[in-house]
């Protein structure tokens, strides 16, 4: 059993264990500090796009960013369960003002938003020091049909939570704590 411990796969093996639960620590770590993991999203987010501007190419990298990011924001915005392909007998987002109150579920977590975003930002700045990924364009064109991509997108989600009557964000929503809740029934039983 020893020997098996000595061989350089099983050293490898226990290095890249121990490497990657370190890794899973300081993800657990940064977990609850959101606004820090997103000016930390930020600051990579611009060192890639100074690192673009200063070489003056990359445009093609930078289209499929774009592109990954787009999706990840429609996964971020929609909910976990799409109420135009949901079984009848599942949870449904409420349609009335009398149903019950069901917080709003992504399909993507603000978590791993975050961590994709700045995962393909790091994998992208990585691609800007290989010139195989420099693929001469003319990149007008492709600012301009992403930005045409962004918007008929943009205007298909929010089509999609009016019809569906849903906020994917919780800012200007009544929240209710217990503290509240028990002195309103302590006032009612006064009553």
């Amino acid at each position: 059993m020893e020997a098996d411990d000595a061989t350089p796969a099983a050293a490898i093996t226990r290095w890249k264990f121990e490497v990657s639960r370190q890794y899973q620590h300081l993800l657990d770590k940064a977990t609850p500090h959101v606004a820090r993991r997103w000016i930390g999203c930020l600051v990579v987010a611009l060192v890639y796009v100074l690192r673009v501007y200063l070489v003056q190419g990359f445009y093609v990298v930078s289209y499929g960013l774009g592109i990954y990011i787009l999706n990840l924001l429609i996964g971020f915005l929609s909910p976990q369960v799409d109420p135009e392909i949901i079984d009848l007998d599942g949870p449904t987002l409420p349609t009335t003002g009398s149903d019950e109150f069901r917080p709003f579920v992504r399909r993507l977590p603000e978590f791993k938003f975050w961590y994709s975003i700045t995962k393909a930002f790091c994998i992208a700045f990585v691609m800007t020091f290989f010139s195989a990924f420099d693929v001469p364009v003319f990149w007008p064109i492709l600012l301009f049909y992403w930005v045409v991509l962004f918007t008929l997108t943009m205007r298909k989600q929010i089509s999609h939570m009016i019809k569906h009557k849903y906020v994917p964000f919780s800012f200007g929503k009544q929240r209710y704590n217990g503290k509240r809740a028990s002195a309103e029934s302590s006032s009612l039983s006064d009553d």
